[in-house]
């Protein structure tokens, strides 16, 4: 796992995921815009309370709250946010 990963990790442990699964997507994306050795290139699916009751940009909103300053070393981040009882 890159740096990078591990920080995307550890920032959105604040929403005390009950699942977390990153996924470094960086390698589809060789020479394209964006990419950087290390990882710039994300998937995320996070499950967490703090998504329920809340629209899909609200809980991107909070995805990047979290993540505060990474978002400028992330070229690329898409965001499965789900609430438990949606699984």
């Amino acid at each position: 796992m890159s740096t990078l990963a591990q920080s995307i990790e550890e920032h959105l442990a604040a929403l005390e995921p009950e699942s977390l699964e990153l996924l470094d997507e960086s390698g589809q994306h060789l020479g394209h815009a964006g990419w950087k050795p290390g990882g710039s290139h994300f998937r995320l699916r996070i499950v967490s309370r703090q998504f329920a009751g809340k629209d899909r940009i609200a809980r991107h909103r909070i995805v990047y709250a979290a993540l505060g300053p990474l978002m400028t070393e992330i070229h690329a981040l898409a965001i499965n946010a789900l609430a438990p009882d949606e699984l």
